[in-house]
């Protein structure tokens, strides 16, 4: 099947379920598997636009609350919104990989396996009573003795998640909590995560995949491979993934998304969604900000922010302007 860059972004708007769904929060991300999660605020709204009508901000909360949905770093080195399952199942592919690429950073910062040890049975203990926000984790560490400073404390946490030993869960207040991950027997099989990855994203490329859970491409495509309802169609000439047998939907008109968003930062190839410029005004300098995008048709066209438009990129006409600024007010999160 051969799609024009027109009817593949039109094909990904109706995967990433961003006119809204039936689904739950918790259905939401079992469905797309992760999604980025580094800015809590915006990750929340990122679940919130594609659950059904009437979902809010605490809908997602609950949900978190409830255990349905984790926040830890399953892949990249990058905090995201799971389920346990996935979060169990993807760190089984990728946490070896990703502590042993990090050794260096903790012999820089003097975390030797003793204190790695020691922060590991204190938190582990402590966890068995109650869960802890990140300062009360900190401070733990630091009434015995353990540097959390320069950066120690951030790296602690997140090595011991690698490890597999607690995830971010229930809110207190607008902090999470670290709480335990249990022990699980979790499938292994790498092929529901791409399935799920394409599914909520396709059409995408092999290399988007292997990009997203930075695993070495011949290990996804092997699992590519057992999944029976992948297909590969051409987009402007060149292969990419999808789940089923694709319908192009009409024209998406205008959408908003929060920052740090999947349709922007799900793949390694953003071209299809996103021109330089529009690149620059949502990640300026490049400095791993990225702020919530306009879209029209799919296209990132401009930056918002509290309601009011930050930076328009190109050309539009006033019925379009006009739009955005219906869409603006509407906006129900925040």
């Amino acid at each position: 099947m051969e799609l024009t860059g027109v009817e593949a972004r039109r094909l990904r708007f109706a995967a990433h379920l961003l006119g809204g769904s039936d689904l739950t929060p918790a259905e939401v991300v079992a469905r797309g598997v992760a999604f980025q999660g580094q800015d809590l605020p915006a990750v929340l709204r990122a679940i919130a636009i594609r659950s059904r009508p009437g979902t809010t901000l605490d809908d997602v909360r609950a949900a978190f609350d409830r255990g349905e949905i984790v926040r830890s770093w399953p892949m990249r080195g990058t905090l995201f919104a799971t389920t346990p399952a996935h979060l169990a199942t993807i760190l089984h592919h990728t946490a070896e990989r990703m502590l042993r690429s990090t050794a260096r950073r903790r012999e820089q910062l003097g975390l030797d396996d003793a204190t790695l040890d020691r922060a590991r049975r204190l938190l582990t203990e402590a966890l068995r009573d109650r869960a802890l926000t990140r300062a009360e984790t900190l401070a733990l560490w630091q009434a015995h003795d353990i540097p959390t400073d320069a950066g120690r404390g951030y790296h602690l946490i997140f090595h011991l998640a690698e490890e597999g030993l607690m995830h971010w869960g229930p809110f207190a207040g607008a902090q999470q909590q670290l709480v335990p991950t249990p022990p699980r027997e979790a499938p292994t099989d790498l092929a529901p995560i791409i399935r799920g990855y394409v599914l909520a994203r396709g059409p995408l490329s092999p290399d988007d995949a292997a990009w997203w859970l930075k695993l070495p491409k011949t290990a996804v495509r092997a699992a590519a491979a057992r999944i029976d309802d992948l297909r590969v169609v051409a987009v402007d000439g060149r292969p990419a993934w999808v789940i089923g047998e694709p319908e192009v939907p009409a024209a998406s008109g205008v959408t908003l998304i929060p920052g740090f968003d999947e349709w922007i930062l799900g793949y390694a190839d953003r071209s299809l969604v996103a021109s330089p410029e529009a690149l620059e005004a949502i990640l300026p300098g490049g400095n791993g900000v990225f702020r919530p995008s306009v879209l029209v048709d799919g296209v990132a066209v401009g930056t918002w922010r509290g309601g009011e438009l930050t930076a328009l990129v190109g050309r539009t006409n006033a019925a379009t302007r006009t739009a955005i600024g219906r869409a603006l007010s509407a906006w129900p999160h925040g």
